[in-house]
């Protein structure tokens, strides 16, 4: 288009005083106007696209939320857009309308909730074509050229590009480096890289592809069938994918839920739809993705920190475009867009790893049922631990309540045994009782998996002379022994220093660690069975890329013996050849502040129980503690989760606690020990005035832990039967906190619906 044109349209625009909406990722709890661009058809405009702006002293991406009249402001001061980024919207209308839902909803700036949806390469800007879209095409120079025998491979490629283009990815699939010939023939002028005509196409919406999906794999005898639980839960959720329900799967461990989940995805995938399968966990990404694979041969892609930027950049783009049919992802996964939505499912849908604890601070449950609602797709979330407020939902009527009470195949519930270990002497840990059931499993050619949340050496190193304690210098927390690096680290900050030798305070040579982790009970069980072979898996032990994925493959194999572990198994993972699950340590989540302590307790118990006993052989589960007669103990392993849960409920219902209240957590730090403080104060004064009686204002305190990377920390928390008070009270503070001259100098967060009070 000729530059006169181009002029006459931006002239058109500013007299018709047209401005771009747009969002910028900073803390600004606003969207900013600019000019359209000079040189740019006004069509090409649409709301989803990134374009280039300048904002202060610096150019940046920012989101075209709309485009819409100035009627107000100096067309003077606005500036124009410098540059736009996308041909199509990379978001389609319902996914910004699910960013704008989650801006309100958590009080977040808007432009860090649009950046939080892209992965970081587009956030820079980069180009939204992928390398899939590339092609080595031949030019017209090359034609009537040949290439003597010295250059094989250049020869190779031109008679190759002769006969039609070359993807990149078959490029990259050969096992000899093509690399230096491709860029010989594009330096000849012979050859060139070009997109594959496969641009971004508008996001499609249409559903009627049924039946015309690509092949899957057939379900024969090597596929489980189906009990008649799990039947009942595939054909509920089944009957409802043409809209909007939201399913709670309670499933014992052991019960078949991921079955369930593998024949509703067959189900949506043979409607031409798309499927989102959400985890709390990296370490579950492996042995899901390996399962789906097999029984499915669409596109598969998965989506988490685990991998580079450019792999989730092309993930997010496989599943924008419709390219692939099946997500697998953590967290962050949850705002990827779809092309053709059909499912959400949501796996340990308990799991407090699905709430983001830092920043933009949403829960990835929630979010997802937010959007399956904007979909108008069902989704299914699933426990065998159902989170309080999950179950209150169900109760209430807000989600369908599917069971699976029974394990899957011959498999049998595992048998719980209460260890005492009041005046026991104990190994590191290891009571005699638990030393010796290691030993029978041995002896069987079993395995075992030992539970210790607790990573490193040792909790902490004292002076066995003096009584003086290892503590970090900028935390109110103790430093961690790691044996094996000789190091003390903070666990909280990351602060780390070398082993001392001599105490700092009486300078006797006579420091010990004290208490057990993971690295010490490891050595403990070397000691005590040599012929073992011992696997730990913890955080220290994981922090190469690829290194679970090994570790698990042994313990698939039958190569590992004894499994000692965090958290990190805790949950989902499938290992038939154990028989015996030993928890070391139960009674850390007894006795807590926090009023999810309990809950969080009889979740971890349940979940790293099933782990054991998953073939046919039977299971036995051993917990140390020295509250055997403890209430929650007794009436989980007499009376089940479910037992648990009721007795729960109703604690926290006469307690006025979530799931039968809300609450919204303000979070305040700063050097200065006194300005969180007076900051909060300050709001806590504001509440007041604004909503007596309707809110509960409760604070400010010190936080759990009132020190953290040399920051002093306070809290206040605001809790009301109502979501709409609750809310309206936090919109109000946030709009006037800029008045306060504290806000300049304090780092602060509302966290909405907190699940850690810390």
């Amino acid at each position: 288009m000729p530059e006169s044109v181009y002029n006459l349209l931006t002239a058109h625009a500013r007299a018709m005083s047209l401005v771009l909406k747009v969002a910028v990722p900073f803390p600004l709890r606003r969207s900013f106007d600019y000019w359209p661009p000079a040189a740019i058809d006004p069509m090409r405009l649409r709301p989803g696209i990134r374009i280039e702006v300048p904002f202060g002293r610096r150019n940046t991406v920012g989101y075209l939320l709309g485009v819409g009249e100035n009627e107000s402001l100096d067309p003077a001061k606005l500036k124009p857009v410098l540059a736009v980024l996308d041909d199509e919207p990379l978001l389609s209308d319902d996914d910004r309308a699910i960013l704008l839902w989650a801006s309100r909803y958590y009080h977040h700036p808007i432009g860090e909730v649009f950046a939080t949806a892209f992965p970081v390469h587009l956030r820079q800007g980069r180009s939204a074509v992928t390398e899939s879209q590339r092609v080595l095409c031949l030019t017209g120079l090359a034609g009537a050229h040949a290439l003597s025998g010295r250059a094989p491979r250049q020869a190779l490629l031109l008679q190759w590009l002769r006969e039609r283009s070359v993807p990149l990815q078959e490029l990259a699939a050969l096992e000899w480096d093509w690399r230096g010939p491709v860029r010989a023939l594009i330096d000849k002028g012979w050859a060139c890289w070009r997109e594959s005509g496969a641009r971004l196409s508008p996001i499609a919406t249409d559903m009627s592809q049924e039946g015309d999906s690509v092949p899957l794999t057939e379900v024969d005898s090597t596929v489980p069938a189906l009990n008649a639980a799990q039947q009942d839960a595939v054909g509920a959720v089944t009957e409802a994918l043409d809209g909007y329900r939201a399913f709670l799967l309670e499933g014992v461990t052991g019960s078949g839920k991921t079955e369930v989940y593998l024949r509703l995805v067959d189900s949506v995938l043979r409607r031409g739809a798309q499927a989102m399968v959400l985890l709390p966990e990296i370490s579950l990404t492996p042995q899901l993705e390996a399962l789906f694979r097999s029984r499915f041969s669409v596109s598969l892609v998965v989506f988490h920190s685990g991998l580079n930027e450019s792999e989730r950049c092309r993930s997010w783009l496989a599943m924008q475009r419709g390219e692939a049919s099946i997500l697998l992802g953590t967290r962050s996964a949850v705002f990827t867009p779809l092309a053709r939505p059909g499912i959400i499912i949501l796996d340990e849908e308990h799991d407090a790893s699905f709430k983001q604890h830092e920043g933009f601070r949403f829960s990835a449950r929630d979010v997802a049922v937010m959007r399956a609602r904007q979909l108008h797709v069902p989704v299914l979330l699933g426990s065998a631990t159902p989170s309080l407020e999950s179950l209150h939902n169900a109760r209430s009527g807000r989600y369908v309540h599917l069971a699976l009470p029974e394990r899957a195949g011959a498999s049998v519930h595992p048998t719980f045994r209460r260890i005492d270990i009041r005046n026991q002497l104990l190994d590191e840990g290891l009571s005699p009782a638990l030393i010796g059931q290691i030993g029978e499993t041995l002896a069987r050619g079993e395995q075992s998996l030992l539970f210790l949340n607790r990573r490193g050496f040792a909790p902490t190193l004292i002076c066995h002379a003096c009584g003086w304690v290892a503590e970090c210098k900028r935390c109110d927390a103790r430093l961690v022994a790691h044996a094996g690096e000789r190091r003390l680290r903070c666990h909280h900050c990351g602060h780390e220093q070398a082993w001392l030798r001599d105490c700092p305070n009486c300078r006797t040579a006579d420091l010990r660690p004290l208490g057990q982790g993971t690295e010490r009970v490891e050595q403990a069980l070397a000691r005590l069975f040599p012929q073992a072979r011992i696997l730990r898996i913890d955080r220290d032990s994981t922090r190469r890329k690829g290194s679970l994925e090994r570790m698990l493959e042994r313990v698939q194999s039958g190569e590992v013996n004894i499994l000692l572990g965090t958290q990190m198994l805790a949950k989902g993972h499938h290992f038939p050849n154990v028989t015996l699950v030993g928890i070391l340590d139960v009674d850390g989540g007894l006795f807590s502040l926090d009023f999810r302590a309990g809950e969080r307790t009889a979740q971890l118990i349940v979940q790293v129980a099933g782990r054991a006993g998953r073939e046919e052989r039977p299971g036995l589960v051993l917990l140390q503690t020295r509250q055997p007669e403890h209430p929650l103990l007794r009436r989980l392993i007499r009376e089940g989760y479910a037992s648990f849960a009721e007795a729960a409920l109703a604690e926290r219902r006469v307690a006025g606690l979530p799931p039968y209240t809300y609450q919204a957590l303000w979070r305040a730090e700063a050097n200065d020990a006194q300005l969180p403080q007076r900051l909060l104060k300050r709001l806590c004064e504001l509440a007041g005035d604004c909503h007596p009686g309707e809110v509960q204002v409760l604070g400010p305190v010190p936080a759990p832990m009132a020190r953290l990377a040399g920051r002093h920390r306070w809290q206040l928390l605001l809790q009301s039967p109502r979501r709409r008070p609750l809310h309206g009270l936090v919109e109000f503070l946030v709009q006037r906190l800029p008045l306060f001259p504290e806000t300049h100098q304090v780092r602060w967060s509302v966290d909405i619906d907190p699940v850690d009070l810390y």
